[in-house]
């Protein structure tokens, strides 16, 4: 354990309050929408990453509960205990999203939803290199990121006496890294959380000639 180490510090604070986490945000009904509209955009039976699952609530839960087939990957030991649990129709890997391996054009969609944030701005961009290879030729990626630039740590995360960190660039950046990536932005919506928010993202791998 390195208490110096920012992914130390998630993964140590998602163990210690998984079902605090799961309690304050997995019920908000602003996933419904995003859910909804990638089922419309991706084929029956189709496969797809959670990066970032946690409890595997409620990505895991709701594309495997319509016959996707789900691969959920989270840093977190208790977190990924957990979706085993709760989703056992899914397939969960302990892993650091950064270093886990899948052949490319493994999946349909890649979705991570309130995990890039978690993870050293540096090691983003590489990140979504990684994603773009996993998609298959007309996949989707639907991500959230930061909406402005910042990195810092809450020492009370959750009013639970556990330090989370985070950082995050600003959505003009995501974009651009997106647009590198190899992916084509489709969409871009301002999630307000509190009194700032975050951004969603809808990026699609070309087709070739696309």
């Amino acid at each position: 354990m390195d208490i110096n180490d920012p992914k130390d510090v998630v993964r140590r604070g998602y163990d210690a309050l998984s079902r605090r986490y799961e309690q304050s945000f997995t019920a908000e009904t602003k996933y419904q929408p995003w859910l909804g509209t990638l089922q419309q955009r991706i084929p029956a039976g189709a496969t797809v990453l959670d990066l970032g699952c946690g409890t595997g609530i409620p990505v895991a839960r709701v594309l495997s509960g319509a016959g996707h087939r789900v691969t959920g990957v989270d840093i977190s030991e208790v977190q990924i205990r957990r979706a085993r649990e709760l989703v056992p129709e899914a397939e969960f890997r302990q892993a650091d999203a950064t270093a886990v391996e899948f052949p490319a054009a493994s999946f349909d969609a890649v979705v991570s939803l309130y995990a890039l944030i978690h993870i050293p701005l540096e090691e983003q961009p590489p990140l979504l290199a990684k994603i773009a290879s996993w998609l298959r030729p007309g996949g989707w990626f639907l991500g959230t990121t930061g909406h402005s630039a910042w990195t810092g740590t809450d020492d009370n995360w959750l009013g639970g006496g556990t330090t989370m960190w985070w950082s995050h660039a600003d959505a003009a950046t995501y974009r651009t890294w997106l647009t590198e990536a190899g992916l084509a932005v489709q969409q871009e919506e301002f999630v307000p959380e509190g009194d700032s928010g975050h951004a969603l993202f809808w990026a699609r791998r070309p087709h070739a000639g696309e």
